[in-house]
């Protein structure tokens, strides 16, 4: 199944003590890349966060919000940091000698200083808190996996589409190829005829030659051989269970426009030139497409 690089997913989950909300989004990217943004406090579940995206996700620029919030009385501890208030006031002290202040130094003010006062809420049991984590992302990312496969559905049926065309415009090709070397021969033989007297005999022999290494010159069968081939390659990965390979599928692209490019630059007629370029043209659309493939 092929999966899309972009998608959204929102879990929330509850264990009665804390609510954990998880938002994860993603956009295309070559590699597999996941920043969390969460409280310094939760830090230590990060990287166990990320390898459970990971177990997921193979590809994509991710981004993954995280929210604790609903604390009760119990989850909650006030600290008092008196180190950081002796300096404070300490400092306070003697800027009022220096500045010759009367002002007092009062509790408030001591009290409003930073990090002297720090509400944090109790997570001595890291793994009940690891757990409220793990069910809240397993929720966004059942909804995030949804929609990326949702999205790789359209992905599916729009590449296999241009593939059966350019498969068509293969058969097109090859129905009308065999008459341009019959053509050519043809106005060979005309030319000849121009140039020498009417009287004297045709060179067959040469003609045929001519028309020989004309035919091997502009030869396409190998070409469209292995066009098809790759667009029948190119329906196995998209249909495969185990899920569309992004990497595969760019390289098959690649060797899809080589293909169409050698056809272009071979075609000695109007028709072949035409069909060619279509053939470009879907392998083009395919090659944006696949940007957006996992």
């Amino acid at each position: 199944m092929v999966k899309s690089m972009t998608g959204y997913g929102r879990g929330e989950y509850s264990d009665g003590k804390r609510t954990a909300t998880m938002e994860i989004k993603s956009v295309n990217h070559r590699y597999c890349e996941i920043s969390v943004r969460m409280a310094r406090r939760y830090a230590f579940a990060e990287e166990h966060l990320k390898s459970l995206i990971k177990s997921s996700v193979k590809r994509g620029k991710l981004e993954l919000a995280v929210t604790i919030d609903s604390l009760t009385e119990e989850d909650l501890k006030i600290n008092l940091n008196m180190a950081a208030a002796r300096q404070y006031y300490a400092n306070l002290r003697e800027l009022k000698e220096h500045f010759s202040l009367n002002e007092d130094i009062d509790l408030h003010i001591l009290a409003s200083m930073p990090d002297v006062m720090k509400q944090t809420p109790d997570i001595e049991d890291e793994a009940e808190l690891l757990a409220l984590l793990e069910n809240a992302l397993r929720l966004a990312l059942e909804k995030f996996d949804a929609m990326r496969s949702a999205e790789g559905a359209k992905l599916s049926e729009d590449i296999l589409m241009r593939g059966k065309l350019i498969a068509n415009y293969a058969d097109e090709i090859e129905t009308f190829a065999p008459d341009i070397v019959r053509s050519y021969t043809e106005k060979l033989r005309e030319r000849i005829r121009e140039l020498i007297s009417q009287e004297l005999e045709l060179p067959e022999e040469r003609i045929a030659l001519e028309a020989a290494v004309f035919a091997d010159k502009i030869n396409i069968t190998e070409e469209l051989v292995r066009l098809r081939s790759h667009v029948s390659q190119l329906g196995g990965i998209i249909t495969e269970k185990a899920g569309a390979n992004g990497k595969k599928l760019d390289f098959l692209v690649q060797e899809l426009n080589r293909e169409a490019n050698t056809i272009a630059s071979k075609a000695n007629d109007i028709r072949i030139t035409h069909y060619a370029l279509e053939m470009k043209s879907e392998v083009e659309k395919i090659r944006e497409q696949i940007q957006n493939i996992e």
